[in-house]
């Protein structure tokens, strides 16, 4: 699907995705996910749905969600290009994401966030309350061995 407002627009449909921009953006700008290799992120986006976020022609933006779309989804790799933030574009993109069709069953939406606690808390997301029953393995360094660009 694509939506549009003024001259941006949002979709997605993949076959729209700029790849190159996405892991330009997720290993060189993002703080989860430096180095990560273009194999990864390719490999990434191939497994999720996702959703891309453009000014005409030229992709601006990018989310990814990982779901079963029946039960749970994850959001991450949520990021606008810095030229364009503050025109309301997070906002935007994750009201279409919230009221995706295919979204529209789920039980549980998870994410990670260091800083953008507010936005998401405008779509209803929660800090964890009672986080003993939550578990993780996470290796915050899987990526730093790594630091070709391969764009």
């Amino acid at each position: 699907m694509i939506w549009t407002r003024d001259k941006f627009i949002v979709s997605d449909e993949k076959d729209l995705l700029n790849i190159e921009f996405v892991h330009h953006y997720l290993s060189q700008k993002s703080y989860w996910s430096a180095n990560i290799p273009f194999e990864v992120v390719k490999k990434s986006i191939e497994g999720s749905m996702c959703f891309g976020v453009y000014k005409e022609e030229t992709q601006i933006g990018f989310a990814r969600i990982i779901t079963d779309k029946a039960t749970i989804a994850y959001l991450g790799d949520v990021f606008i290009d810095e030229e364009y933030r503050g025109l309301g574009l997070s906002k935007w993109l994750m009201e279409i994401i919230i009221k995706h069709d295919e979204l529209q069953s789920l039980r549980r939406w998870m994410l990670i966030t260091r800083d953008a606690h507010e936005l998401y808390k405008k779509y209803g997301f929660t800090p964890i309350g009672d986080a003993s029953k939550f578990m993780h393995r996470h290796n915050p360094d899987v990526y730093a061995g790594n630091k070709t660009n391969n764009s």
